[in-house]
């Protein structure tokens, strides 16, 4: 049974010849360090394209301490989850675990492609009351990459690792005040996210150049939302819900495709928003009955019992639930699908080499939000003198663009001014979401109501009162964005 831990650790490159510094002095009062030392193997697995290594993620088989097995690492933010089995016979990865990569790899085999041994001398930090708050690993590593001639590399590094449980504040601390003293020691933090991405440098495609703090924050914007994407296909497959956050990295993915548009080449950002919101469009269907029933839950609960006339909860919740396993099947067999693969692949390209056809200046960056906030404006104020819901709906999307583009354009406006504008318009977002919620609600109830008129022991009364009180929330949302205007 596949088992799951968060890591979270900060990696830094040091010479052969450094001294790790005195951490005495960065434990709490009553704290102790132990030592130890540990000889490791670790063989890593892609496919011969390193297409797991394109999207940041490392499987491996390690032996020699207690973290022997399979692990596969998949990227959360700062942090990494690992997910892990026990060794098992012979190098061939686990099904469990090729399974779970098959996206990732495009459907490819695969294939060993670099050896590392480690020998690590480790310094494991704890406070009084025993918990483990970082450990501190100095690693002296030799890695062999296979290919038709091997190519052996060696190097030092320093890893701190947040532990497991206790006070994630203090743990914080601590891993900021070791970072300094290693700093002042001569460390520097490694550019590389994995030992096997920095025995591959030289064999893969490396990171996009962003050596300007606007194109910079434009592809670390970008890069996480396909982070986002990565993951999410990740545990789909594992059987987890990762559809909302999936979808929130396709539509902030896609936002930034539209409002700096005129940054992209034309073909490659249109072929690319099309096929994202193709597969919004196959996660969407089981989001939206997702929505529903958690929605219809709440209102009929809140109902008079005397009103719920016939099993209206027991009905809503069957129809809905059957569809959306219908969809979740439907998602799962565009996962296995060349399209997907295929809109994997340009997100991996879009991840070291996204197509600029112009410079991601501050000034561009500046230009273009401000414009999305403009054409939110607009939107808004239009849609609110116009009685079509539809108009409503386009102005909630002008607002997510214009939130999305504030959020992104942080490093160039700065944290206050970012901050605002992202609000204002995450505010307009929500309250037109509630009145797209109350439009998609009011249509299910019809079809449903409509049924339980035609079925013995139901009647469609419910359905008719769940639906007034929908057009209800409608109208109060419309005059909640009226205000919004002034």
């Amino acid at each position: 049974m596949v088992s799951t831990q968060r890591e979270r650790e900060d990696k830094y490159d040091v010479a052969q010849d450094f001294t790790l510094p005195d951490l005495e002095g960065v434990i709490p009062a009553g704290g102790r360090i132990d030592t130890g030392s540990v000889n490791l193997t670790s063989v890593y697995y892609d496919t011969a394209e390193r297409d797991l290594l394109r999207q940041h993620l490392t499987l491996r088989r390690r032996t020699g301490d207690t973290d022997t097995g399979w692990q596969l690492k998949v990227p959360a933010g700062k942090a990494r989850t690992e997910l892990s089995l026990p060794p098992g016979e012979g190098d061939t990865v686990p099904d469990e675990l090729a399974t779970l990569v098959r996206g990732i790899g495009l459907g490819k085999p695969l294939h060993q492609v670099a050896a590392l041994s480690t020998v690590r001398r480790t310094h494991r930090l704890y406070d009084r009351d025993q918990q483990l708050l970082a450990e501190v690993a100095d690693d002296l590593v030799q890695a062999t990459v296979a290919g038709d001639v091997a190519v052996v590399s060696e190097w030092r590094e320093v890893e701190v690792e947040l532990g497991e449980g206790g006070d994630k504040s203090r743990q914080a601390m601590v891993l900021t005040k070791v970072g300094k003293r290693l700093a002042k020691a001569g460390a520097r933090p490694s550019p590389h996210a994995s030992k096997l991405g920095r025995a591959l440098a030289g064999t893969h495609p490396p990171g996009a150049d962003t050596s300007g703090t606007a194109e910079r924050a434009l592809t670390e914007y970008l890069d996480a939302q396909v982070q986002a994407i990565v993951a999410g296909d990740v545990w789909l497959r594992r059987g987890l819900d990762p559809i909302h956050s999936t979808r929130v990295g396709i539509r902030r993915f896609r936002s930034t495709l539209r409002v700096f548009k005129n940054l992209f080449d034309t073909e490659a950002r249109t072929t690319l928003d099309a096929e994202l919101s193709w597969y919004a469009g196959v996660l969407g269907e089981v989001r939206d009955r997702q929505v529903q029933r958690e929605r219809f839950a709440e209102k009929v609960a809140a109902l008079p019992s005397e009103l719920v006339m016939g099993p209206v909860a027991a009905r809503i919740e069957g129809d809905l639930l059957a569809e959306q396993h219908r969809h979740l099947a439907k998602a799962m067999e565009a996962l296995d699908g060349d399209r997907y693969r295929a809109l994997m692949a340009t997100l991996a390209r879009w991840r070291t080499d996204p197509p600029f056809t112009a410079p991601a200046d501050s000034r561009s960056v500046r230009k273009a939000t401000r414009k999305a906030g403009r054409k939110a404006n607009t939107r808004l104020t239009a849609a609110v003198a116009d009685t079509d819901d539809a108009a409503l709906h386009r102005a909630r999307k002008a607002a997510k663009r214009a939130r999305y583009a504030a959020e992104l354009a942080r490093p160039v406006l700065g944290k206050k001014k970012s901050k605002k504008k992202a609000g204002k318009y995450k505010e307009i977002q929500q309250v037109l979401g509630e009145h797209q919620d109350s439009v998609v609600a009011t249509e299910t109830l019809r079809t449903l109501g409509a049924r339980a008129g035609t079925t013995p022991g139901e009647n469609g009364f419910a359905f008719g009162l769940l639906y007034g009180l929908e057009l209800q929330a409608a109208q109060r949302a419309r005059a909640d964005a009226a205000r919004l205007t002034s």
